[in-house]
């Protein structure tokens, strides 16, 4: 028997295609080297554009909040490195890429910007020994700002565990990778200095390339770090990378793990063994449920939270265009508008009083406001106003005629 295929509506297939594009690993997180072409900054704040090379070109957007995290501004012609995943356009079938990031390429442009701003905050005093708060030799607690998901977290986990097992760990989650990174960072940093839970505070992550440890060189996280009251011990990548961060910190650590070491003491070797082995165990029954957890939520939710967002995404652009549609008919109704009223100007001068008398024609009174229409209403020796069209002359009846 033959089998039945499915016959899909165009909306139920480019939908279906989208989703498969998303489910695809090699395509939601992708990094594309090329060429920009057609850079076009839309009034919502999206940016749209070509990338390309010698043989193919694709089109590409980038939404607003990625947007505004660019560190240069994207022209044509100039090479770069994108960030983000596949998707097609519902609307018209389109295949693009949805951007989250741009790096340009071959400039030295990230170097640049760190020594300059090294540089400035040096001479501002902010890398002063003056400037630099005492890391307590045993904190009530200890403040962790890093990727929910990264090792960094488990790193200072599990080394504060085997040092000091009863140890309280304040976790303030954060991206510390990508757009948006920074002020996330910040705003974690400024929460813990705020409910003043712990008496000193680990802010990292691990090691990465440069663009990944930007995040730790910006001015939000600098600034953050510079105004918090609680001692800050930066760990950033490995021993060889160095941040701004790890420069305005009070203590600068080579490694998460190494921080740790740092904020606590270590306890009796039995103690500490003993307490560690439970701790461990506990982290792996914790591990154990959260990759069930995780798994439900891939195979239960995930679909639907794509497919929500994904829907939104579409209408993003579908707004666009209908924003550019409206803003055009506006302006030719506007147009056509301003052309009847000039018509319409034309019209009433060519029959107001003062076209009627430039063409020869005039106005008498009685000098005293009152317009003359007969020569009933004069009498010889009455004095009148003619009114022409440059001026009025006075004059007065020395005689009248009646027809």
């Amino acid at each position: 028997m033959e089998t039945m295929k499915p016959v899909f509506s165009v909306h139920e297939l480019t939908e279906y295609v989208d989703l498969m594009l998303g489910f695809d690993p090699n395509l939601k997180e992708l990094a594309v080297e090329g060429e920009l072409e057609g850079v076009k900054r839309h009034a919502s704040g999206h940016l749209y554009f070509t990338l390309k090379d010698e043989l193919a070109s694709v089109n590409c957007v980038m939404f607003r909040q990625y947007v505004q995290g660019l560190r240069f501004l994207p022209k044509d012609g100039q090479r770069v490195r994108l960030a983000g995943r596949a998707s097609l356009y519902q609307k018209d079938g389109r295949f693009q890429l949805m951007a989250t990031g741009l790096i340009a390429k071959g400039d030295g442009s990230l170097y640049a910007a760190f020594a300059a701003y090294k540089e400035q905050l040096k001479t501002l005093g902010w890398f002063d020994e003056s400037q630099k708060k005492p890391v307590p030799f045993l904190p009530r607690a200890v403040g962790l700002v890093t990727s929910a998901s990264g090792a960094a977290r488990h790193d200072v986990e599990t080394v504060i565990g085997r040092r000091f097992p009863s140890m309280p760990i304040v976790f303030y989650p954060a991206s510390v990778q990508g757009t948006g990174a920074a002020k996330e960072i910040a705003d974690a940093i400024d929460l813990a200095d705020a409910e003043k839970r712990c008496d000193v505070l680990i802010v990292g992550r691990g090691g990465g390339s440069m663009e990944d440890l930007w995040p730790f060189n910006e001015p939000p996280v600098a600034e953050a770090i510079h105004r918090c009251t609680i001692p800050v011990i930066s760990a950033v990548g490995h021993e060889t990378d160095f941040s701004i961060s790890d420069y305005v910190a009070d203590l600068r650590a080579p490694t998460p793990s190494a921080a740790a070491e740092l904020a606590v003491p270590e306890r009796d070797a039995l103690h500490a063994t003993l307490s560690a082995l439970g701790d461990r165990l506990g982290n792996v029954l914790q591990h154990g449920i959260r990759a069930k957890s995780d798994r439900l939520k891939l195979l239960w939710g995930d679909a639907v939270h794509m497919r929500v967002h994904r829907a939104i995404e579409q209408r993003r652009q579908t707004a666009d265009e209908n924003r550019a549609a409206i803003t055009l008919r506006c302006e030719r109704i506007l147009e056509s508008q301003n052309h009847r009223l000039e018509r319409e100007k034309e019209r009433l001068y060519a029959y107001s009083p003062q076209r009627t008398l430039e063409r020869g024609f005039a106005l008498i009174d009685d000098g005293k406001g009152t317009i003359l229409t007969s020569v009933r209403q004069t009498e010889p020796g009455d004095s009148v106003s003619i009114r022409f069209a440059d001026g009025t002359a006075h004059a007065e009846i020395t005689g009248k005629e009646t027809v």
